[in-house]
């Protein structure tokens, strides 16, 4: 058995000529996108029409509690059933990814899974493969529920790794000439393009001897979680199910793994951009008031009118002192609100509304992202951003569970 972190996968995938118009309508965004535009959503179904698609398979946040849910989930349970035994087993192996983004940058990625005995959301336990932000437990058991019914699984996960020589992508691009292509084809609603690599034979057993050598390098959390932390936690919560369940016998079960694409932070298309804060309903002089003289400097904006002011130096990073006098603040104001933004000119836009108070901070380097982690475990929750919706992983490859 492979020893490493990062392990070839049972890939399933649609049997479509490389170039066919069907990949577009089978790839999907992931759910958690656009949950307030029903109308992408709305563009999305009848673009698909009746044709096979993860829409079939997955639920959009954005139908959540609304007549919409119940009508899908039937369809997905439908689905799950029938479309498995329309796709093609690539076995043990990994699919080399080429996503041009819709900015027309490129990001390089490789799709395999995840050994989950290695993973943990929890910092205590040291894990190698780590959560970036805080995960939010209510959210893990409705995550969880659908993994126990589901036949197969679609993973938005993208997991970072620290190559700064990037020997792994080097690797990539020196051989993918040699490889199938699975898929070349544009993303549907704007989301740029993508080409897909089978890897498998000796290419697959140079790339994992060298991430094997990459793991062993790091001595330490080797992965960290960029996207789709609950969905990664929902998978680890059920396997420890499963070992409960059946003891020794859950370490050779599919659940064990989970699909998941990783990515180098230092591609030059990750970039990462603060998330900011505003805070309503409050009185905004006496909030103020309360700050401290001395501390982490930071602006605030009233009235769109810049002030600088201080917080409490209790956090290793600007953004945890501010999300920690937040959190504190609205516990003894439960009238506040606070919101986060995206875009300096639109965090100081929201400043002028009445009794409102906007902050820039920093948040976190990209090229810091691992070893913050390995330090100090998790970020505070909404901490950095990586680019526009559009930018979020598809869904194409799946796999049995």
């Amino acid at each position: 058995m492979n020893k490493n972190i990062f392990v070839p996968a049972d890939i399933l995938l649609p049997d479509f000529d490389v170039n066919s118009a069907d990949w577009q309508k089978w790839a999907l965004i992931a759910c958690d996108q656009f949950t307030s535009q029903k109308d992408y959503w709305d563009e999305v179904d009848k673009f698909i029409g009746d044709a096979m698609s993860t829409y079939s398979l997955v639920l959009p946040e954005a139908y959540l509690e609304t007549e919409k849910e119940p009508q899908h989930k039937k369809v997905i349970v439908e689905s799950m059933v029938s479309i498995p035994q329309k796709l093609v087993c690539h076995k043990e192996a990994m699919v080399y990814i080429e996503r041009i983004l819709p900015d027309g940058k490129l990001r390089r990625g490789i799709v395999g899974s995840i050994d989950l005995e290695k993973y943990d959301y929890r910092f205590e336990n040291k894990p190698l493969v780590s959560a970036t932000e805080e995960t939010v437990l209510s959210r893990i058991p409705p995550r969880v529920n659908i993994r126990r019914f589901a036949s197969m699984e679609l993973p938005h996960i993208m997991v970072f790794y620290d190559d700064i020589e990037d020997r792994i992508m080097s690797f990539m691009e020196e051989v993918k000439s040699s490889c199938r292509m699975l898929y070349d084809f544009t993303l549907m609603a704007g989301g740029g393009a993508i080409k897909g690599y089978k890897l498998e034979g000796d290419v697959l057993d140079q790339l994992c001897a060298l991430i094997g050598e990459y793991e062993a390098s790091k001595g330490g959390a080797s992965y960290a979680v960029g996207d789709g932390n609950h969905s990664l936690a929902g998978a680890k919560t059920y396997y420890e199910e499963l070992k409960e369940q059946f003891g020794d016998g859950a370490e050779t079960h599919p659940a064990r793994y989970a699909l998941c694409e990783i990515v180098n932070i230092h591609e030059s298309s990750i970039e990462f951009e603060p998330i900011y804060r505003i805070v309503k309903n409050v009185d905004v002089e006496a909030l103020l008031a309360s700050l401290p003289d001395n501390g982490r400097k930071m602006d605030a904006y009233i009235m769109g009118e810049k002030r600088e002011v201080y917080f409490p130096d209790v956090h290793p990073i600007d953004i945890g002192c501010l999300q920690i006098f937040i959190d504190e603040y609205l516990r003894a104001h439960p009238e506040a609100e606070c919101d986060y933004i995206h875009g300096v000119e639109d965090t100081i836009e929201l400043s002028k509304m009445e009794n409102t108070v906007a902050f820039l901070c920093n948040g976190i380097e990209k090229d810091d992202l691992l070893s913050y982690v390995a330090e100090n475990g998790s970020l505070p929750r909404k901490t950095f951003s990586m680019g526009e919706a559009k930018s979020k992983r598809y869904y194409i490859e799946a796999r049995k569970i």
